[in-house]
This record gives C-alpha cells, sequence and structure tokens, in this order.
C-alpha cells in the first residue's frame, strides 16, 4: 500500500567493472555442497577473501575466484541453446524452414486443398514465433483460396480458418496496443481506461472475421462459442462493449461485473522497472541478503532467457529496485519454468532451484540449477553446485520440486517431480542432503512416481511431526505419500480420497479453515476458453472441477469444492495462496491460460469468506489479467504489513511474451505480525514448523494457524510467514512447535503491527524492523 505514498524511482545500473589486488569473491564453506575455489587458471588458492566498504551501489565485483562447477554449467546451457533452431517445439524454427521450402518447391499448379493447407500451417508457425503479419499474409491466402472452393470444401475446415483469421488479428492488436504500448490497464478484464486499444487495425479486422464466422455457425458449436466470447473482447479493446456488439452476440454485462465490493488493486511493475518482458516463467520473492527486505528472482521458459534479479532498496523515502543480475553472479544461468527455494546448508543464506526442461519429453534433459548464495549483506550473490552436490548426475523434464527436512535430521532434503511421458522414463527424484552432497534415495523410499508431473508439495497432514508429500500428475492420479518414520512412504492418496482430479496441476497443503490440520487444493488443468465463455454465456459446463479436499483427521479427507464455491471452469497453472486482505483467512490466485493463441480468458483471484466458502472478486480488485498467467508470490513489497502480488507473465510461444505485473496491494484495514523463524536442531528455514496465533477480535477469541513453507507448487513466497489477525489489535498467545526438536516455544501478549523474529530454543523475540 505504501508505493503510492513514497517517491517512486527505478534504478538499473552497470557501475564500471573493477579488480583490486585485495579483493576477491567471498566463498563461503560451510555445511553442505561447496567446491574448492580456484583461482583464474583453474588452480587451487587459498587467499583470503575481504570485501570492499559498503555503500549504497556497490560496484561490480570481476571474480578471481570461480567453481568449475558454475563454468560447467554455463557451457552446458551454451550448448542448449545452440540446439533451440532444430529441437525445441516451443522456440525452434525447423518446422517453419520446412515449410517454407516445401512451399518453394510446389509445383506451379499446385491443388487447392493442398496449397491451403501448407498456407495455414505456415501462418501458424509464424504465429508462435510472433510474426504476426507474414502469418496473417499467408492465413489470408488459405482464406481466399477456400472461399472460392467452399461449396466443395468441407465447411468445418473454412469456419476454422474464418476464427483463425480472427484469432491472427486479435494477437496483431495485443502485440500493437498491449506490448508496444503498455499501461497498467492493459489486457485487465473488463478492459477500460487506459487498456483501450490506441492502435485500433487488429481488433476491427478480428470483429470482422469473428461477426462472419459467428453468421455462419450454429449457436451451440465449439466455434460459435469460443468466437462469441473473443468478439465480446474485441469490442471491448475498443471502448464499444457493450453498446456496439451485436444484441444476437453479446455477452451480458453482468459477468464482468464484481459480485461483491472489493478494493482495487493496480499493476505498478512498470514503475518500478520490474516489468520483465518474457516467456512463461518462474519467481521466487525471499530476503537474499539478510537486509530485511524481500528481493525478486525471476525465470522464463526459453532456454536463452537470462534469469533477472532484482534487489529490493526501499527505504523511508522510496521504493526502489536495483537489477543486479550481473552483480550476483548469474550472467549466463539461463532458462527455468519453475524455482523454490530454501537454505539448503544451514548457513543463514537463502538458496535457490532452478527446473527446467518442461514439457520438452525426451528433448527436456536439461539440467536443473542449485544456486548457492554465497553473499554478505547488501551483496547478495550465486554460484551454481549442482554439479558438486551430486543433483547433477541425470537429468529429466520437470517444472517441479519442494524442500522438505523428511528425515527430520536438520537439513533440508529435496524432492524433484519429473515428467514420465511416452517418449521418456522421468522418475522421480528424492534428494537426502547427507551434508556434503544430494543422494537419490527415491527408489528406496518408493516415491519414484513415475508419471507426468506437474506439482509436489510437503506437508505433515497427519500432525505425527514428520512430513508426507503430495503430487499432482497429469493425465493420472495424484499421490499421497505417507512418512513412514523409517526413510520409506506409501501411497494412501486412493484410500484417504485425494487421487483426482486426473488432469491435475497446481497443488498444495494449506490450512484454509483454520482448524489446525493441513487441507490439499489440487487443480484440475483441463478447462479451456470454450468453458470459460461457455459459462459466461449461461451454458452448462461438463469439466474436471478443482478439489478442495478438507482434512477431517481420523474421518480422512472430504472434497469441499462445490461447497466452498469453486466449482467454476479454471484453467490454473502458476498458482499461489496468501492471506490478501490480511483477515487470517487464506485466498488464492490463479494464473490461467494454455499455450495457444486463441485461449484467452482472466486470471482468477479468489478470496476466502468467514463461512469456508470462496468468493471470485476478480474483477473487483482488478486482477483478471487476460494474458498468460505463470509464477505467483504473495510478499509484503513495501513493509507495510499487506501482501503484495507478483506475477510471471508470459506464454509458451515466442510470440506471446509479456510483462511481468506487480499489484500494490490497496490496503483493508487489518492487523498483522511477520514471524521470521530460525531453526537451530530444525533446518535453519524452518520449513514444516506450526504456527499458531490465538487472537481475540471483536470479542471473539480465534486461532491461526500456518505451517512453514514458501505457498503453493508454481511460485515462491518468501519463507517470512506474514499472519493477518483482522481487527484484533495484539497476539494473546503465539505458539512455534519445531518438528526435529519436538519443541513448543509459546509467547504471550505479542503486540501486532511488527515483524519478529523467533529463534528455535531462545524463550524471548527480536523485534525486527517494522517499516524500512
Amino acid at each position: 500500500m505504501l508505493f503510492h505514498q513514497r517517491a517512486l524511482t527505478t534504478t538499473t545500473r552497470r557501475t564500471i567493472s573493477w579488480l583490486f589486488v585485495a579483493v576477491v569473491l567471498p566463498i563461503v564453506v560451510c555445511i553442505g555442497c561447496h567446491e574448492e575455489p580456484t583461482d583464474i587458471d583453474g588452480n587451487a588458492s587459498n587467499k583470503q577473501a575481504t570485501i570492499p566498504p559498503t555503500d549504497t551501489e556497490p560496484p561490480i565485483i570481476e571474480p578471481l575466484l570461480k567453481t568449475p562447477g558454475h563454468d560447467r554449467m554455463l557451457k552446458r546451457l551454451e550448448a542448449i541453446v545452440r540446439e533451440v533452431p532444430d529441437q525445441d517445439q516451443y522456440f525452434g524454427i525447423r518446422q517453419l524452414n520446412h515449410l517454407q521450402a516445401t512451399l518453394k518447391n510446389l509445383p506451379d499448379e499446385p491443388g487447392a486443398g493442398e496449397y491451403s493447407e501448407l498456407l495455414y500451417r505456415l501462418s501458424q508457425e509464424e504465429l508462435r514465433l510472433g510474426r504476426e503479419q507474414a502469418a496473417i499474409d499467408h492465413l489470408s491466402q488459405a482464406y481466399e483460396i477456400l472461399q472460392r472452393i467452399k461449396a466443395n470444401f468441407n465447411p468445418n475446415v473454412v469456419n476454422y480458418v474464418t476464427y483463425q483469421m480472427g484469432v491472427s488479428y486479435l494477437r496483431l492488436a495485443e502485440t500493437q496496443n498491449c506490448c508496444q504500448r503498455n499501461t497498467p490497464d492493459s489486457c485487465q478484464l473488463p478492459i477500460q481506461g487506459e487498456g483501450i486499444h490506441q492502435n485500433p487495425e487488429g481488433s476491427r479486422k478480428a470483429i470482422y472475421y469473428f461477426t462472419k464466422l459467428l453468421r455462419e455457425t450454429p449457436a451451440d458449436a465449439s466455434l460459435h462459442i469460443r468466437g462469441q466470447w473473443l468478439l465480446n473482447i474485441a469490442y471491448m479493446t475498443l471502448g464499444q462493449y457493450p453498446h456496439q456488439v451485436p444484441q444476437e452476440y453479446l455477452v451480458a454485462p453482468e459477468q464482468f461485473a464484481p459480485s461483491q465490493s472489493f478494493p482495487a488493486f493496480r499493476n505498478i511493475s512498470k514503475i518500478l522497472g520490474l516489468d520483465t518482458f518474457s516467456e512463461s516463467g518462474g519467481v521466487v520473492v525471499d530476503d537474499f541478503d539478510n537486509d530485511g527486505r524481500f528481493d525478486i528472482l525471476v525465470s522464463s521458459y526459453h532456454p536463452a532467457a537470462q534469469l533477472r534479479f532484482f534487489h529490493n532498496q526501499t527505504d523511508s523515502e522510496s521504493i526502489r529496485f536495483v537489477d543486479r543480475t550481473q552483480e550476483a553472479g548469474l550472467d549466463g544461468i539461463t532458462g527455468g519454468l519453475n524455482m523454490v527455494q530454501a537454505d539448503f546448508d544451514n548457513d543463514g543464506l537463502v538458496d535457490v532451484f532452478v527446473l527446467r526442461g518442461a514439457w520438452l519429453g525426451a528433448t527436456g534433459r536439461h539440467p536443473n540449477s542449485l544456486l548457492r548464495n554465497i553473499g554478505t549483506p547488501g551483496r547478495p550473490r550465486f554460484t551454481d553446485v549442482t554439479y558438486g552436490c551430486g543433483l547433477g548426475d541425470v537429468d529429466f523434464p520437470t517444472q517441479t520440486a519442494s524442500w522438505s527436512d523428511f528425515d527430520n535430521d536438520g537439513d533440508l532434503d529435496l524432492y524433484i517431480g519429473n515428467e514420465t511421458s511416452r517418449d521418456i522414463d522421468a522418475p522421480c527424484q528424492l534428494f537426502r542432503n547427507d551434508g556434503d552432497r544430494f543422494t537419490d534415495v527415491a527408489s528406496v523410499a518408493g516415491v519414484t512416481n513415475d508419471r507426468f508431473t506437474k506439482a509436489v508439495h510437503w506437508g505433515d497432514f497427519n500432525n505425527d511431526g514428520w512430513p508426507d508429500l503430495y503430487v499432482s500428475n497429469l493425465g493420472e492420479a495424484n499421490r499421497l505419500y505417507e512418512n513412514l518414520k523409517d526413510g520409506t512412504f506409501r501411497d494412501q492418496a486412493s484410500q484417504l480420497g485425494v487421487a483426482e482430479p486426473l488432469n491435475s496441476f497446481p497443488s498444495w497443503f494449506w490450512d484454509y479453515d483454520n482448524d489446525g490440520d493441513l487441507d490439499i487444493l489440487a487443480t484440475a488443468y483441463e478447462a479451456q476458453v470454450l468453458h470459460v465463455a461457455s459459462e459466461a454465456l449461461g451454458r452448462s459446463v461438463n469439466v474436471e472441477p478443482l478439489r478442495l479436499y478438507r482434512n477431517d483427521g481420523p474421518q480422512g479427507f472430504l472434497d469441499v469444492a462445490r461447497e466452498a464455491g469453486l466449482s467454476g471452469a479454471y484453467a490454473p497453472m502458476g498458482s499461489n495462496f496468501g492471506d490478501i486482505d490480511g483477515d487470517g483467512r487464506l485466498d488464492f490466485y490463479l494464473g490461467t491460460g494454455w499455450p495457444d493463441y486463441d485461449q484467452i480468458m482472466p486470471n482468477v483471484l479468489l478470496q476466502n469468506q468467514p463461512d469456508g466458502s470462496f468468493a471470485n472478486v476478480t474483477y473487483a480488485a482488478r486482477l483478471g489479467h487476460l494474458q498468460k498467467g505463470h509464477a505467483v508470490a504473495f510478499a509484503d513489497l513495501d513493509g507495510d504489513g499487506d501482501q503484495d502480488v507478483f506475477q510471471q507473465m508470459g506464454g509458451a510461444f515466442p510470440g506471446d511474451k509479456y510483462f511481468d505485473a506487480l499489484y500494490e496491494n490497496p490496503g483493508f484495514g487489518n492487523h498483522w505480525i511477520s514471524l521470521q523463524l530460525i531453526g537451530t536442531k530444525t533446518n535453519r528455514s524452518a520449513i514444516g514448523a506450526q504456527i499458531r496465533v490465538d487472537v481475540i477480535e471483536n470479542g471473539v477469541n480465534r486461532s491461526i494457524f500456518r505451517r512453514v513453507n514458501s505457498g503453493g507448487s508454481f511460485g515462491a513466497n518468501p519463507l517470512t510467514q506474514p499472519i493477518g489477525i483482522g481487527k484484533a489489535t495484539q497476539i494473546d498467545r503465539l505458539e512455534v512447535y519445531w518438528p526435529t526438536s519436538q519443541q513448543t516455544q509459546v509467547f504471550e501478549r505479542v503486540p501486532a503491527n511488527q515483524r519478529v523474529q523467533i529463534v528455535e530454543g531462545k524463550s524471548t523475540l527480536r523485534t525486527l524492523d517494522t517499516q524500512f
């Protein structure tokens, strides 16, 4: 909320590189994976690491020390980039080159059907690569041919090409306006204000073709329903909705009206220089240099896309994020659809794991990266230690992983959910942290899964002090691996009734009803724009719903999604949960979409209500972005106690890039406390620790429960736990349970609206700065 109260500055600096013989990059040697530092010639070095004086903008430090594993990773990633043109189905140009050669070698008078099909296929490849005008030119030729011979041609094919003409022009309109003239209102449904297109050409042409399609197709046809939805969107981009939409094709304005009162958020990423323009990817928000401010690390699915690190240098005068990618040692660390963070080596610095190769099958054998944080206060810096840790022996396609101490030995282990498919066997991996390296024990533990894994999440669902594991699979049943406390697990999903949905994607453990035990949200990735449009038109929708499994203790789990108002047609990809309004109840935000360009649908914010149901407040909150939504993070980025929302945006194709979004929380007037937990016997990140907050709100006693983790399965919240307490003005009782030591700490009468640090085993709280 404080973003608009301070001077807004954006700083992206590249200071002059310098070297000084007495200055070397600090290499922290501690518990965990590390490699012997070498000098610039690759020889072992015994030099003492020193640090130049800290100032407000440290200069770039070129390392005099390097690790062979880091260089090895850079070379491997460079090799993958060279393979992209020929191998990558999303970013490659091999198919385009083939079609262009085929077109060039056609006989002088090719058959109309063969020629139009080739032109159509060529147009789709060009559109995928972002060459909209070339795509439209070729598709127009195919369209004209089919119009001449349509009496002798399948009308469904003719109508489909008409539909694609509308889609292509709408994509051109997005590029010329939402991308080239981007504003905070761009692509926010309902489109209004600065979101209205200044260049109307693309939308006007889209309206022409969608209208033609609707006149030639029955109202219950799939193409008709999809075209009707997109027609209304096109009119909206011109500021002509609803008054100029033909009445018979109008989507009722009530469908886009707020269902209840809710403050509007505003996208301020462009103001702060956080509007990275990229394909789909991941985000981690956390404090990487222990200065009390949350920094932002973003990735992109494209193998050549550079990770970007934004250092939070906010103070009482201004909000400021500085691009410190190079200074953080991340140059050349590219790609990654998702990331997860934790202090794996218990040295007090947050590290990051980057996941690569998702959706690519056998060609997705890209290495993951474990980025070890070797920085100092004010100077975050990372080095890739994957190959020195035992994490780089075999590569499988993946986009999901989760940290936890499954054996309760005080250090964090790592589970990676890989994608087994028809063309590759990719068993999931459980890497046990053995101090100096990781060992894959998945087979012995019985958790290889051997399915197409899209989400993994740890949580102690039976409150026995040992973390269990939920695995979300696309196309097959999900797993709930119960920890048997002896290094092995047992799949209880079918017995406990939590194996669905069968087309599952983002999933997580959470205590949505604040009863002290963990529930499960398992989303379904089946709904498409047809289903979203059908709902808006009041048509029945037959699509697999998400599941909200309420944990009823000894009675097991019960799916209460329908009763909770969660029976809508969603297509979630990146998603996460947080307390958006500070009332102590967990809400969640779904980043939606599919790769195809016609899959234009709003992202969705669902607010947890006091009665256990969820209200769709998307349109009131101005969070119904139409671009493809991926990794989501809830975080208090300006230190005012409420959670802002960062979303990594963009699709799977080069032509579907978009700007990342940061939605400023306008504030709800509720009180809060922020808890930074530090384990001593339990892992230092305190992942798995349990928190209970007892308050009196409006004369009523209530309890709020949290488990320490980074939120959902696609996008990472800070490990520091923000807890809204509504109108309560103090915490009457605060409990923290540490799973490794099995110790419970109790604190009473803790004032609200502050950040505190709790160290395992210490009897007192430490108050941290409330605001930056």
